[in-house]
């Protein structure tokens, strides 16, 4: 989950006073105004935190209405770019939490259609076995003992029949993995996926997986000897069996949605033997005629 962002008052807010703003001259000004923030940020003259001017003196240096403006600002921060705060210490802020822009397109592609339950579980496994590699060579003894500690509270959890938070705990492992990598961008990524398989499990429904969590003591123990080939191996062969099981759910519940035969079109199929029938009497009249003696004619 992302850490929420600290609520800025003026008097500790950065000002953005080198930043240099032009009048909007095109048709679709919203865009051009996001496209001029973004070069602002690009070229270190807008920082994290750095509050934006007030919409008034937006307005006025773009040239457009506070409403083209708003528009502008909405679309930066539907894109992570910038934070809305609203009060009396409110107002636009550059963003720290860009990254929520990629699983936010990552859920709507799988919304649409874009992103099937195969593609989504298999570029998981991908993207483990990648996690695993860097957490084998970088784990510290918190980052093990973090590890463990989710093991304990996944394995309460399935105790407890509790699927919803034995779902969340067992993909919490898989954050954690990505976190100790210390790179942000597998970081993002990999949240973004498990916030869309997140979705696909809930969707899935209950499942049996008491394999798993003895694959996670497996796993801890290849980790903690830094056995990178015998941890990502461990890591593909749970990953697969699940996807098995998740797909076959998928498979299942698409057969018992699939509309039966509609009763008008087996009426519709069976007339159609009638000719086929004549046909083959009238063929076999004609053979016994030729073949019938003489004298019976």
């Amino acid at each position: 989950m992302t850490a929420k962002e600290p609520q800025l008052t003026p008097a500790d807010t950065p000002a953005a006073p080198a930043a240099k703003f032009q009048a909007i001259r095109s048709a679709r000004a919203f865009e051009e105004i996001a496209q001029q923030i973004r070069t602002e940020l690009a070229q270190g003259r807008l920082k994290v935190g750095t509050r934006l001017p007030s919409e008034r003196a937006l307005s006025e240096q773009f040239g457009v209405s506070r409403n083209t403006l708003r528009e502008a600002l909405r679309s930066l921060e539907h894109a992570g770019l910038i934070r809305l705060q609203k009060g009396a210490t409110g107002g636009a802020f550059i963003s720290g939490r860009s990254g929520d822009a990629i699983a936010t397109g990552l859920m709507d592609m799988y919304h649409m259609g874009a992103i099937q339950p195969a593609q989504l579980t298999e570029a998981r496994i991908w993207l483990e076995s990648i996690l695993v590699r860097e957490a084998c060579a970088r784990a510290t003894p918190a980052d093990i003992e973090a590890l463990s500690n989710n093991i304990d509270a996944a394995e309460e959890a399935m105790r407890k029949d509790d699927f919803p938070a034995r779902a969340a705990t067992n993909l919490e492992f898989h954050r954690i993995l990505a976190r100790m990598t210390g790179n942000p961008i597998m970081v993002i990524v990999m949240n973004g996926v498990l916030n869309v398989l997140a979705e696909f499990i809930g969707q899935v429904g209950h499942y049996d997986n008491n394999y798993v969590l003895p694959s996670r003591r497996r796993f801890l123990k290849h980790l903690v000897a830094r056995d990178a080939a015998a941890a990502v191996a461990e890591m593909e062969s749970i990953l697969k069996r699940l996807q098995r099981s998740y797909l076959s759910k998928v498979e299942d519940a698409a057969a018992e949605e699939a509309p039966a035969a509609p009763a008008a079109a087996k009426t519709r199929a069976k007339p159609a033997a009638k000719p086929a029938a004549k046909a083959a009497a009238k063929t076999a009249g004609k053979t016994a005629g030729k073949t019938a003696p003489k004298t019976a004619r």
